[in-house]
């Protein structure tokens, strides 16, 4: 067998390349936008590729896997229930796909989203149980996958880890994410172990109920251009170019440069509606991350631009993407809202009758593991 793991650094996200040495038949799983790089190993070890695989439906990166499938004459492999607007070839939970001598066993693990899989790695050969599991955005690293958007649920979330928790403590788990805003309780490591995560992911430790409201309880911020980004991986919209490709330096303002700043400057408050209502920046605009790019002709160019969110870690993504697209005058508020606040500085505030705020990208972590 053959088994590679691609990480990207810019959205914290994994892809995979399978492949059987008998057959040198491969599998890509979770291809990223960049298809060259697949192609360039592919052709560089010989390998025919027979499957591209989707987990699900991604909101904070585009995938690569419709190019790479077409590529090479292929559709794309997504769970029976994905609502794309594209034919795609229909997976269904126990199916094992044969690859050479090895087989993937599609295992519907819904929760952060209702259509996604994890994929078991059998090899017979050597064993007649998994050596490992691509989890997608199910189980990560010392966290799971947020079900708040997408049709996802923290009920069917707890069941799906459960599930998986049943698996053999030597199963290595090898998820779609190792850091970024699908959990904000990753630990950053790429891979882990059933039985690791057993014993030492606090999330995992806890009962049902305290689960679901966990997840349910503090709801982080959407990803930077989620509605752009969901739309294009749906087949709904073509707007590759709204994913965040790199990560270009941004200068950080201070509180007395905003507060002397000219009529100029735009001040773009790029938090979620509900986090704006409860107070912004005297005179910001609210366009939050996740719509960026959806509402990009909403964005003045050619005028000075400081991005503004909660602690200032948002604001610094959202401006990178600015800059990417041309806007050349674009810096972030250091410390963000928080900052301008504790500085004694004036406020303004919206409606406030809107939902639960979200928190904070640096404030969601989990205490507390499911029983197998």
């Amino acid at each position: 067998m053959y088994f590679k793991q691609i990480l990207d650094e810019i959205v914290g996200c994994a892809s995979y390349v399978i492949a059987s040495r008998q057959s040198n038949e491969a599998a890509v799983v979770d291809p990223s936008i960049n298809i060259a790089q697949y192609d360039v190993l592919l052709q560089e070890r010989g390998f025919a590729l027979r499957y591209v695989i989707d987990t699900h439906v991604h909101a904070d990166h585009v995938s690569g896997a419709r190019l790479l499938a077409a590529e090479h004459g292929l559709e794309v492999s997504l769970y029976e229930s994905a609502g794309v607007c594209y034919p795609f070839h229909s997976l269904h939970d126990g199916e094992e796909l044969p690859l050479g001598q090895l087989r993937l066993r599609i295992l519907h693990t819904p929760g952060h989203r209702p259509e996604l899989i994890s994929i078991l790695v059998v090899n017979p050969e050597r064993s007649p149980e998994p050596s490992m599991v691509l989890t997608g955005d199910s189980m990560l690293v010392g966290d799971v996958g947020r079900p708040d958007f997408g049709g996802g649920d923290a009920r069917d979330q707890y069941e799906s880890v459960s599930h998986l928790l049943r698996l053999p403590d030597w199963v290595a788990v090898f998820p779609g994410h190792f850091e970024g805003p699908c959990g904000n309780g990753m630990c950053g490591r790429p891979s882990t172990t059933i039985g690791f995560e057993r014993l030492y992911s606090p999330l995992l430790h806890m009962e049902r109920d305290p689960f679901i409201e966990s997840l349910t309880d503090h709801v982080p911020a959407r990803p930077l251009n989620m509605v752009a980004i969901e739309a294009t991986n749906r087949g709904k919209a073509d707007m590759s170019w709204a994913m965040l490709t790199r990560a270009a330096p941004i200068e950080r303002v201070g509180v007395e440069e905003i507060a002397n700043r000219d009529g100029e400057t735009l001040l773009l408050d790029v938090r979620e509606p509900e986090e704006y209502a409860h107070g912004h920046l005297p005179g910001a605009v609210s366009i939050p991350q996740a719509e960026l790019a959806s509402r990009l002709e909403e964005v003045p160019r050619g005028r000075p631009i400081i991005a503004a969110c909660q602690t200032g870690v948002r604001s610094i993504r959202a401006a990178q993407f600015l800059r990417q697209q041309g806007f050349e005058d674009v810096r972030s508020l250091e410390g963000g809202t928080e900052g301008w606040i504790a500085s004694g500085q004036p406020v303004e505030y919206g409606d406030t009758t809107l939902a639960k705020p979200r928190i904070a990208e640096s404030e969601w972590s989990h205490a507390g593991v499911l029983r197998p």
